[in-house]
C-alpha cells in the first residue's frame, strides 16, 4: 500500500519542477520581445542618422540576446531531464533536489539536448535569431 505522503511529496517535487521550466519558456519569450524591441530600436536610430555602422551596433544585443536565450533553453532542458529523473524515483527517494548543475544523461540524445553548442543552433533559437541577422544584413545593404 502507497503511503499519501510519499506520493504527495513526489507530485510537489514534479509540481517544482514544472514551475521552473514554465519560468524558463516565459524568460526565453520576454528575451525575444526584447531583442525584437532593442534591435528595431537601434535600427531606427541609424536609419534617422544616416551612419550605417551605427546599424552594425545591433548585431552586439542580437549577439548577446541570442546566447542568453540559449541558456534559457539549456537550463529549461536539464529540468526536463530531471523531470524524467524524479518520475523514476520511488516515492520514498524523493528528496526536493533541483539542482541540475551536473545532471546525469542516459543516453547519447539527452546529452546533445542539454549542450549549449546545441540549444544555441536549435531549430527556434536558430531560426528565430538567424531569421533577425539575414533580415539585419539585407537591411544594412539594401536599405540602409
Amino acid at each position: 500500500m502507497m503511503d499519501g505522503n510519499s506520493c504527495d511529496c513526489k507530485i510537489k517535487h514534479l509540481e517544482m519542477i514544472e514551475a521552473v521550466i514554465g519560468r524558463m519558456g516565459s524568460n526565453s519569450f520576454k528575451l525575444k520581445g526584447w531583442a525584437v524591441a532593442l534591435i528595431s530600436l537601434v535600427g531606427t536610430i541609424s536609419t534617422q542618422a544616416n551612419d550605417k555602422r551605427c546599424f552594425l551596433l545591433a548585431f552586439v544585443p542580437l549577439l548577446s540576446f541570442w546566447l542568453l536565450d540559449a541558456w534559457y533553453l539549456r537550463t529549461e532542458r536539464k529540468y526536463r531531464v530531471l523531470f524524467k529523473r524524479v518520475i523514476e524515483l520511488s516515492n520514498d527517494s524523493i528528496d526536493f533536489d533541483m539542482d541540475v548543475r551536473n545532471i546525469a544523461c542516459k543516453d547519447h540524445a539527452e546529452v546533445r539536448c542539454i549542450r549549449y553548442r546545441n540549444c544555441l543552433f536549435s531549430k527556434t533559437e536558430f531560426w528565430f535569431y538567424g531569421g533577425i541577422a539575414v533580415t539585419m544584413f539585407l537591411f544594412y545593404f539594401l536599405v540602409a
